[in-house]
């Protein structure tokens, strides 16, 4: 009788003692960006009706498709092990009633996903990730701020050559249109495709687009562009998102092919890899867009919405290859509120914000409120002293008004000096 090797199955593997603090390093700095950016933790079940991801990612979506582990339990209903955490999170939103809650609501969990994906290097069946969900906000401010941190997290594990490749894919107003005029185009050329875009081309020629086989990426390169038939208001929203990152210096490219495999994008989509020094992508860290049409078509109210999700076991592998330096940080509460108003401040705004973290100072913020009463509210019951007003006057002049909530003085400090005025007032 030959004796049974017991091993992991297929796709699955250990984390072994000598890898956890790799493990741990990324949870620490992505609880700290969660938390210094105004996110609450959730915990979502591993487990949740099917329906939930088939729904929101498409019958026709490879997660659906290929990937879902999807089984009947004893009592007839059709349940999944959840493939990535986005759809399970707006489940919960709208089970709870988070729509009563000030908007946006900003969520963020981690843990384990499972896909029944083809096992090879970087991808695994169970693997762990973290999500971060915006939801209530059609601001191009939060999509900005999403790539962001999911950029800042990178950058501050150790990570150099990070690139962002960011485009819009519309909404239900330009989008069909956009589908006829690429299902004309890849009509005439179906017999270079693979066999699964084949297919694709009747359900959705928006998915070719994201196809990685070698036949498909040189029939695409000739696709018309989604960005050139945008509609009016996704066309100002992704200008919008362009001119934040602009703003923030990040290092962005338009990729007019990305569209990302699942159904419920809208405008917004991104993907944030690390290049390798001959210009290889290691593949996609973290990715992710708006979500505009998602909350509706799982029965809440219509509900704009954007997150990221971030791979956390594709990160910790390229950590190890790469054998970046394992450390921690320690994280404060804010003593700085920072106020803005009107499209101009904000978008300098989030610059200044990413100063100040770069100086290692905790500033808290509302950027979805407009009303400086509002935001000045929201500071007192945070029991912070110094807020930071900025306004049109002066962003156009680059100054701040600084107000002691304590005395209720103001005074003017110039844009270029207001870090070191802080940190001499923080201590």
């Amino acid at each position: 009788m030959t004796k049974v090797k017991l091993q992991t199955l297929s796709g699955m593997h250990d984390i072994l003692p000598k890898d956890q603090p790799y493990l741990r390093k990324i949870q620490k700095f992505i609880e700290n960006a969660t938390h210094y950016y105004g996110f609450s933790k959730i915990e979502v079940p591993v487990l949740e009706q099917a329906e939930v991801f088939s729904k929101g990612a498409g019958l026709s979506s490879d997660i659906v498709e290929k990937e879902m582990y999807a089984f009947k339990a004893k009592g007839g209903d059709l349940i999944a092990l959840r493939p990535e955490f986005t759809p399970g999170i707006v489940r919960s939103y709208i089970e709870h009633g988070m729509h009563n809650l000030p908007q946006p609501v900003k969520l963020w969990t981690m843990g384990p996903c499972f896909r029944h994906d083809r096992p090879q290097k970087g991808r695994y069946r169970q693997f762990l990730q973290a999500s971060l969900e915006a939801l209530g906000d059609k601001s191009a401010s939060i999509d900005g701020q999403i790539i962001q941190i999911s950029y800042d997290v990178l950058k501050d594990l150790g990570f150099k050559n990070i690139s962002i490749e960011v485009n819009s894919i519309g909404d239900s107003e330009c989008r069909p249109y956009f589908k006829k005029m690429l299902t004309g185009y890849f009509k005439s050329r179906k017999s270079s495709l693979c066999a699964d875009c084949q297919r694709r081309l009747k359900e959705n020629p928006l998915r070719i687009l994201d196809c990685k086989e070698e036949k498909c990426q040189q029939v695409k390169s000739g696709a018309p562009q989604i960005v050139d038939h945008l509609c009016e208001q996704c066309h100002a929203h992704f200008k919008q998102v362009l001119e934040f990152l602009d703003e923030l210096e990040l290092p962005y490219t338009l990729n007019p092919y990305l569209v990302r495999g699942l159904d419920y994008y809208t405008k917004t989509v991104f993907e944030i890899s690390e290049k390798s020094e001959v210009g290889v992508s290691y593949g996609a860290l973290a990715s992710g867009g708006r979500y505009d049409g998602l909350v509706r078509l799982l029965g809440g109210r219509d509900t704009p919405a954007c997150g990221v999700g971030i791979g956390i076991s594709r990160i910790m592998e390229l950590m190890i290859e790469k054998e970046l330096k394992v450390g921690d940080k320690k994280q404060e509460e804010p003593k700085i509120f920072l106020a803005q108003l009107g499209q101009l401040a904000k978008r300098k705004s989030l610059k200044l914000f990413e100063e100040f973290r770069e100086a290692k100072i905790p500033v808290a913020e509302s950027f979805s409120k407009d009303s400086l009463r509002a935001q000045l509210k929201t500071a007192d019951k945070m029991n912070i002293r110094w807020v930071l007003i900025f306004g049109q006057k002066e962003a156009l002049e680059d100054f701040i008004t600084l107000r002691d909530m304590e005395s209720g003085e103001q005074q003017e400090i110039k844009l270029t000096k207001v870090v070191e005025e802080m940190k001499t007032k923080v201590k």
